[in-house]
């Protein structure tokens, strides 16, 4: 199924910005503002940190998908921040719990697949720069030009580009302000984790999460968590997260589960608690 076909609702009533769709344990999150080439505003920044709350709320949703509408001249994840609500009231796009777009500081226990076809540029490479991981079809290119305009990267794109990218090769977009960043390169980096041909993001996004979605979601969320917290830290830090994240799974009712799904050899029924 692709963008095109999605059949998805608004997640606050009345504003139709940002849809979202269940699909099994997947929530589906689409950026719906193609007139403007799904640039953030205040209604985009309040949809996308509602549709986070209702993942983090909802037992039955495991993961999300983050992705854009198609627009009449084409495939677009954000064109980023909305240059005219910028001039005019900046700090609509930002919200309490997730700062630019409602996304890009949330924190969350979820993990989060950001499904790119077309531009993701400026604030939108910072969102997809938020995601835990990103599919990519060969139509999509990044960028963060704040430079050319006098501004600063600042939501999130100045320190995690140098996380999933070499540092000089981070420097040039930063400093370049380029546009022009394909998606085979960043794969080629280890940014993207997978690679589709055009329309086919969403659809390569849906059977990676649906993949995460076979594992223990209670595994999947502490599992995250740790990654994250001990990324920067000291190997000391990290075998204290690792041990207090295994002494949690003891205590899991799903703990139980796994070792009979394994000795049964069958798929486990997970619970996620």
């Amino acid at each position: 199924m692709t963008n095109e076909e999605t059949t998805a609702s608004p997640v606050i009533e009345g504003n139709n910005k940002v849809l979202m769709e269940r699909r099994g344990h997947v929530a589906i999150i689409t950026i719906n503002r193609p007139e403007a080439r799904n640039a953030v505003n205040g209604d985009v920044a309040q949809g996308i940190e509602a549709a986070i709350d209702q993942l983090e709320a909802d037992d039955d949703l495991w993961v999300g998908v983050l992705t854009g509408a198609r627009t009449e001249k084409g495939w677009i994840f954000s064109a980023g921040a909305d240059l005219k609500a910028m001039s005019t009231d900046p700090g609509a796009m930002m919200t309490e719990k997730g700062g630019f777009a409602g996304f890009v500081a949330r924190e969350r226990t979820k993990p989060v697949i950001a499904a790119v076809d077309g531009p993701a540029l400026a604030g939108g490479t910072e969102i997809v720069l938020a995601c835990d991981m990103v599919v990519a079809s060969e139509t999509a290119v990044f960028g963060v030009p704040e430079v050319l305009r006098n501004l600063v990267a600042a939501g999130g794109g100045l320190f995690r580009l140098p996380r999933v990218l070499p540092r000089n090769v981070a420097m040039e977009l930063v400093l370049t302000g380029r546009l022009d960043f394909p998606a085979e390169r960043a794969h080629h980096f280890g940014w993207v984790n997978a690679l589709t041909e055009e329309a086919d993001a969403l659809d390569g996004a849906v059977q990676l999460a649906e993949q995460v979605t076979k594992a223990a979601p209670l595994a999947v969320r502490e599992s995250r968590k740790i990654v994250l917290e001990s990324a920067l830290a000291d190997e000391e830090t990290g075998w204290r997260l690792s041990n207090e994240g295994i002494a949690k799974m003891f205590g899991a009712e799903d703990f139980g589960e796994g070792l009979t799904a394994f000795f049964e050899k069958r798929d486990p029924v997970w619970k996620g608690r």
